[in-house]
């Protein structure tokens, strides 16, 4: 109990049900199992999984989120020291073989599809953040490593990263070179022994380095002599904490050094760090020069896994809030027949009703994303992987946007006792920010969707709409009304699509690309939702949430395409084009 009388420890219930009817009758997990890659996942296997995940992280991993956040991690005299508790809780992901869930059986995996780990990992992630970072950093590792390592580096390293006994970090960001990645400086050269000496510094490197565990790999970008300049130049290397003998084991440290550690506004338990590479040894990962190409591999799984902690941090603000709401008693009741707290007041009952709407929105966005990559993983055509990259950086925003709305409407609704520190709803907040800024900011995510996503014309995302319009009209003769108002939804939306794929000017894109990738999540969203009520028969709490979304959200999404379409000109008049100098 802290000074206020808060619990430091915190409830947390994992999404199970949620998961379990959202793969069953919104995405269409079942199709995965008629894949011969996925033909041993079983729906009732994958159900187990999710019951013992939801286990772990409500009894093992929530405990741990306050007290992350009230001793966080520090460095002593150059080792990492994440939070006391964490140890336990890493001890138990790696005995359950959670961390190595997807990778190959090759490699000691369970080779589950990437679906059921995201779902996993969302259940990580809203019972403690900061920890669950960890984990999705060495999965995407793992899987860069599987697409572009050569045999014998995934020999050395899958196997201890699938157990959990190595950690995997990505070292992209330099003090010159933030999301511009072809100004970064950090250099590479050939030893003769067929290894590379790096050299250089890495900031905001997450998970940088802990004590709980053997070994840290860091994936590093670097230039090597005579590369070309700018993001061509760029390759991809390998490089431990510890050296790694051929055989497999451990040497001595390698000339890896933690610099320091980041003060942050949140994620207190999850070290932040500058990293000094001083010719430490390292191997090539990919070719010379394709190392934004094997980078983007683990940066596009780990997008996905950022958007689906934005979705876990809003569904542990959200069950907060209505626990809050339940036992608050104010004010007169308004409703007879109600329970006499303030959940029985409209605003209130408004502000949770829209966080439950919004949060099965992003997190059925999130998980119809990894069923498309299971599915191009499971070569079932090109289409899945284009699916893929289309649904990638919508799910990163939406999903962490949603993040940090549920938390600050969570705040609200708690009045005083949520901005104290002390309830932990602040934490929600501060832990969820920057899901906005990792892997590439929001805004980059929305000029990368109308930029290299539109490059064919728009014919991926036709082809996405056109499939909406279907379930629509599949839906129609039963529930008219909401079907009727998804495919208003749906001809409205296309008529942005189709002024942006007209714009030669790149830059009146890009103004509107936020509110254009805004609007498509709200359009995919309610394709859940309307799939969500049919499948209740329009009955019950899902199709309630639906007729709320329907009613109160994506109403919004027409406000948003009117935006898109606006052009750049207005953001460039007036004063707006001299920064410091005040409107007269």
């Amino acid at each position: 109990i802290g000074q206020a009388g808060y619990e430091t420890e915190m409830a947390y219930r994992a999404p199970v049900a949620d998961y379990r009817f959202i793969l069953r009758n919104v995405v269409d997990f079942q199709r995965l199992g008629r894949t011969e890659r996925f033909e041993d996942a079983d729906f009732e296997t994958c159900e187990e999984v999710l019951e013992a995940a939801g286990d772990l992280a409500a009894n093992v991993l929530a405990p741990l989120q306050r007290h992350g956040d009230l001793e966080p991690a520090r460095i002593e005299n150059g080792v990492v020291r994440p939070p006391p508790r964490y140890a336990e809780g890493y001890d138990a992901l790696m005995k359950g073989g959670w961390i190595g869930m997807a990778a190959s059986p090759e490699f000691g995996g369970s080779g589950l599809p990437g679906s059921i780990q995201n779902a996993v990992n969302e259940f990580l992630n809203g019972a403690c953040i900061s920890l669950g970072l960890n984990v999705l950093l060495t999965q995407a590792q793992i899987e860069a490593l599987s697409a572009h390592a050569d045999e014998n580096l995934q020999k050395l390293f899958l196997p201890k990263l699938a157990s959990g006994e190595w950690c995997g970090t990505m070292n992209m960001t330099e003090p010159q070179a933030g999301s511009d990645v072809g100004s970064l400086t950090t250099k590479a050269v050939e030893d003769g022994g067929g290894r590379y000496r790096i050299t250089g510094q890495k900031i905001l490197i997450s998970w940088a380095d802990t004590d709980f565990v053997e070994n840290i790999c860091h994936l590093v970008l670097a230039r090597l002599p005579d590369a070309p300049s700018g993001s061509k130049g760029i390759s991809l290397f390998l490089v431990p904490k510890r050296l790694v003998g051929e055989d497999g084991t451990l040497g001595p440290a390698n000339a890896v050094r933690i610099v320091s550690l980041e003060r942050k506004l949140g994620l207190h338990g999850s070290p932040t760090a500058a990293v000094q590479f001083d010719g430490a040894e390292g191997w090539l990962v990919g070719q010379p020069s394709g190392g934004l190409r094997a980078m983007f591999t683990m940066m596009n799984g780990a997008r996905l896994g950022v958007g689906t902690q934005g979705v876990a941090v809003a569904e542990a603000a959200a069950q907060m809030a209505e626990e809050f709401a339940a036992e608050r008693v104010q004010g007169r009741p308004l409703r007879s027949g109600g329970t006499g707290t303030v959940i029985d007041h409209a605003d209130v009952r408004r502000s949770l009703m829209l966080m439950k709407a919004q949060v099965f929105a992003a997190r059925s966005v999130c998980a119809s994303c990894a069923i498309a990559s299971d599915l191009a993983a499971a070569g079932q055509g090109e289409h899945w992987t284009e699916r893929t990259a289309l649904l990638t950086p919508v799910a990163k925003c939406f999903g962490s946007d949603t993040g940090v709305e549920v938390a600050l409407r969570g705040i609200q609704l708690q009045g005083g006792s949520g901005y104290v520190e002390d309830s932990g709803a602040a934490q929600f907040l501060r832990d969820v920010m920057v899901t906005t800024i990792y892997e590439g900011t929001n805004g980059i995510q929305a000029m990368d969707l109308v930029g290299r996503k539109l490059a064919d014309g728009g014919r991926a995302l036709m082809a996405m709409l056109d499939q909406i319009d279907t379930s629509a009209r599949e839906r129609e003769r039963s529930f008219p009304g909401m079907a009727q108002r998804l495919m208003q939804a749906k001809t409205r939306f296309v008529q942005s699509a189709e002024w942006m794929t007209e714009q030669s000017d790149l830059n009146a894109r890009f103004a509107g690309s936020r509110p254009f990738l805004r609007a498509l999540a709200l359009l995919l969203g309610a394709d859940s939702h309307l799939r969500a009520f049919a499948a209740v028969e329009g009955s019950g709490p899902r199709a309630a949430l639906a007729q709320v979304y329907f009613k109160r959200i994506l109403p919004g999404m027409a406000v948003l395409c009117e935006e898109a379409e606006a052009g750049d000109e207005d953001l460039y008049s007036g004063d707006a084009d001299q920064p410091g100098v005040p409107a007269t």
